[in-house]
Parts: structure tokens; C-alpha cells; sequence
């Protein structure tokens, strides 16, 4: 080798380890680590960043036992999970917690892509962000509205009061997420005008969406009927699935979705019907908070009926209810929560009856309970039929 192929590679050499000393600044700048996973051999590489995140000795080897053994116990049902999905060459973009060995709780967010490398072999590719400052200020935040709402519903004795407070709180989350995500991609460098004119418009949507609500929640009280469209069930329902993705991952919920294709329109007011498939949902998730020992599974799903109509579904693998009491539970005031109001389920069956359907409750044969309404399709309401078995 000649002394100018010698300079050539030395400068190669110090110019690799430029680009690495600036890319792991610039991991720790940020809180973001990366790292590889090859799935035939389960081999994982760790950035630096990303062992200081885990709390591992840098270099030290890592496996997926390493990784569940520090994941918080109630996120490892989670974790597996997302595990499987990424098995299966699916996106995995989830929030985790860790337990450090000090016993503090970090809060991560995973982004990861199953790809072929150079080698032919499938690799997930991924990156992983401390947010635990941001965690920490959303739940400061959080309990600040808590104690607001809590104070709104002892102030107000009337259930259209609290009914509406409760209904639109999903789309004001929805444009406070919609206005942080804005700010972060305007203070990006170069900023993202693109992303940042989307969420804009997305959080227009939330709050006509908000608006819209109030409106048709005081048309529902009036004893008006509802604003007869035709609507697809399906993309109403992945709507709210959508704008829920948040509230359910925190919660540390695992969301399947079993949707019938070719379902017929159903007719009625499309606002109406989503604020009873959020009530299931997030009624759903809320008898699945003590859960620990087993996955928090939540299914929904929907079905054409042989008979005619739609039905729509939401299974929880929660703490379900007395047989007994499944009457009960659409009770005005009637609830089994400490902190409730007993008036989302009786709202959410006036809903539906209005619409000439039909909201039943019924256990699992396993942990949990199931949700269900069914509604009539086609451009006009029939009369509202009995089924005792629906």
C-alpha cells in the first residue's frame, strides 16, 4: 500500500468516526436512542444513547429477556404484544414504561420498520425517545383537568351538563395534541410546513367535531330526531378508534379491530353513533385498569346481520359484571365505577334506540364483558324490531 492510499484511508477512518462522534451527540442531545434487531437470530445492537435510556453498561450485551426484565411489570403483557407484531414485519410505534433499578419510572416511545438488509435477512430498525419530562407535564396536566371536571359535575346537578362535558372531551384532547404536534414540527429546523398545515386542519376537524356535539346533544334532549344521513360504520368507528390511539396506549390497552368489509349504510346522525362507540371504548378501558396478570385486550368489531341491520361490538377483557345486573347497567345514575356518574350508558342507549336500534350488554365465557348494539341499514329507518337474543 502507498503512502497516499495510507493518508487516504486514515482520513476515511477519522472522518467515520466524526460523523459518530456527532451522531451520538446528537442522540443524547435529543434523548433518542436506535437500535437493530435481527429476527432470526434475536441478536439486538444498542446505540449508546439507548443503554444510558435502559440503564445498561455500554457495551454490554442485550437481549429481550434484558429488555422485559426492565420494562415495568404491568407494561410486559404490552410489550409481548408489540413483540408479535413486529414478528410479523407489522409497524410497532408504541409508549412504554421502564423501572430503573432505583425504582423510577421512565416513560419511552418506540418508532420501528421491518426491512430486508444487504444481507437478505429481516431486521427491525427502530428508535427510542426518554419522554418522560413530557410524560410527567401531561399528567400534571392531566390532574389539573380531573379536578376541574370533578368540580364541574358537583357544581352542576343537571345530566346535560355533565353528559356534554364528558362527550366533548375527546375532541379538546384531540385539538391539544393536534396543537403541540403543530409547535413541534414549526420549531423544527427546517420547519415542517407540510405536517404542521395537516395538523392544523386535523385540529379545525376536532373542534367542529366538539361543536357539532354540543349541538346535537341538545337536539337529543329536545326529543328531536336525529339528522338522518347514511354513513359507513366501519369508517365512523375507525375514527373514533383513531382519535382514542392515545388514551388506549396509555392505558396500556391492545386494540384489535375485526371490521366486516361490504357493510351496508346504516342512516341516522353519524356524531350521535360515535359518541356511543367512544363510550363503549372508553368504558372498555376503564374496567380494564387493575388488570395486570393478563393482556388488556379490547376487540371491536362489526357484522351485517343475515336479518338485516349492522351491529357493532366492543369485547374488554376486564373485570366484567354480575349477570344479574345487566339491565341495571343502562340505568340512569346506575353505575359500578367509584368515580362515575351512571349516565354515559343510559345516554348511549337512548342514542340508539332513537336510532331504531337496539344496546345490549352481555359477559364473556372468559374474563371481560361485550357491548353490542345493532342498527338498521338502508335509506330508511324500519320499525324497531325485538330480538331477545341481540
Amino acid at each position: 500500500m502507498t503512502d497516499v492510499d495510507d493518508k487516504q484511508l486514515l482520513e476515511l477512518v477519522a472522518e467515520l468516526r466524526r460523523h459518530e462522534a456527532q451522531l451520538a451527540h446528537g442522540q443524547a442531545l435529543s434523548q433518542t436512542g436506535s437500535f437493530s434487531w435481527k429476527l432470526d437470530t434475536d441478536e439486538i445492537t444498542f446505540s449508546q444513547e439507548l443503554h444510558r435510556i435502559f440503564g445498561f453498561d455500554h457495551g454490554a450485551p442485550v437481549t429481550l429477556e434484558r429488555i422485559a426484565g426492565r420494562v415495568d411489570p404491568e407494561d410486559r403483557a404490552f410489550l409481548a404484544a408489540k413483540i408479535r407484531a413486529a414478528r410479523q414485519a407489522r409497524e410497532a410505534d408504541y409508549e412504554i414504561r421502564l423501572r430503573m433499578p432505583d425504582g423510577r419510572v421512565r416513560h419511552v416511545q418506540t418508532v420501528s420498520r421491518a426491512m430486508r438488509n444487504p444481507e437478505g435477512r429481516l431486521e427491525v430498525i427502530g428508535a427510542v425517545k426518554d419522554v418522560t419530562e413530557r410524560k410527567l407535564s401531561e399528567e400534571t396536566l392531566g390532574k389539573v383537568r380531573t379536578e376541574l371536571a370533578h368540580v364541574t359535575r358537583v357544581a352542576s346537578l343537571g345530566a346535560l351538563t355533565a353528559s356534554i362535558a364528558h362527550e366533548v372531551n375527546q375532541p379538546l384532547a384531540g385539538i391539544l395534541t393536534n396543537a403541540r404536534t403543530c409547535l413541534r414540527m414549526l420549531d423544527a429546523d427546517p420547519p415542517n410546513l407540510d405536517g404542521a398545515r395537516s395538523t392544523a386542519q386535523r385540529t379545525i376537524r376536532d373542534g367542529a367535531r366538539a361543536s357539532a356535539v354540543i349541538q346535537r346533544l341538545r337536539a337529543l334532549f329536545a326529543r328531536k330526531q336525529p339528522e338522518a344521513d347514511g354513513f359507513d360504520l366501519n369508517e365512523a368507528a375507525r375514527e373514533v378508534l383513531a382519535l382514542s390511539a392515545g388514551e388506549l396506549q396509555s392505558r396500556r390497552v391492545v386494540l384489535q379491530m375485526d371490521f366486516a368489509g361490504d357493510l351496508p349504510a346504516v342512516r341516522g346522525d353519524r356524531v350521535q353513533i360515535q359518541q356511543v362507540i367512544l363510550n363503549l371504548v372508553l368504558n372498555a378501558a376503564d374496567a380494564m385498569t387493575g388488570v395486570v396478570e393478563r393482556p388488556r385486550d379490547l376487540l371491536v368489531g362489526t357484522a351485517a346481520d343475515p336479518d338485516g341491520g349492522v351491529g357493532l361490538w366492543v369485547r374488554d377483557a376486564g373485570v366484567g359484571f354480575d349477570p344479574q345486573h345487566a339491565d341495571r347497567l343502562f340505568d340512569a345514575f346506575y353505575t359500578t365505577k367509584t368515580d362515575g356518574m351512571g349516565i354515559g350508558l343510559s345516554i348511549s342507549r337512548s342514542v340508539i334506540e332513537n336510532h331504531d336500534g337496539r344496546l345490549w350488554a352481555t359477559p364473556n365465557e372468559g374474563p371481560g364483558a361485550t357491548f353490542s348494539f345493532w342498527l338498521p341499514d338502508g335509506p330508511a329507518a324500519p320499525a324497531r324490531r325485538e330480538t331477545g337474543g341481540k
